[in-house]
């Protein structure tokens, strides 16, 4: 009697290096399309957060206005909106809690900064930009 034999396949399966080289060009060229496109966003995505604080800054130095009769003073700055400044001139009506938890940073890791009297505003609330140098092209101002 006769015992049944394996029949080996001699053709080995996989991919070939030519098709691995063709599945490599695709991924590069796929990845050179959506790279850059990611990256304006990330730039679009960290002015809006910018535009965004400045929002909330300026409203609540308003609301500093509104219980005070001012606006903080340059030396007072931001902070008047965390703690109650001790520099004159004192706020009247300063609320226990202040206005802000706390002061943002810009997304590029810069403080704002408030200029009073402003240039485009009564007041104008400043970010450094993506290149963290002040007066130049790249600052995100509420005025601007």
């Amino acid at each position: 009697m006769r015992t049944p034999t394996l029949i080996r396949n001699t053709r080995q399966s996989g991919f070939t290096l030519m098709e691995i080289m063709v599945v490599i060009v695709i991924l590069g060229l796929l990845a050179s399309f959506i790279i850059p496109n990611l990256m304006g966003n990330k730039d679009k995505a960290d002015r809006q957060k910018a535009v965004s604080d400045i929002v909330a800054l300026e409203n609540g130095l308003d609301m500093y206005r509104l219980d005070n009769g001012r606006y903080p003073t340059n030396e007072q700055g931001l902070a008047a909106l965390i703690a109650k400044p001790v520099t004159p001139p004192l706020p009247r009506n300063y609320p226990e809690d202040g206005y802000l938890r706390r002061l943002p940073q810009d997304p590029w890791g810069s403080d704002y900064r408030l200029s009073n009297p402003g240039i485009h505003n009564k007041i104008d609330i400043s970010s450094a930009g993506p290149d963290g140098q002040w007066d130049n092209a790249d600052d995100i101002t509420n005025g601007s």
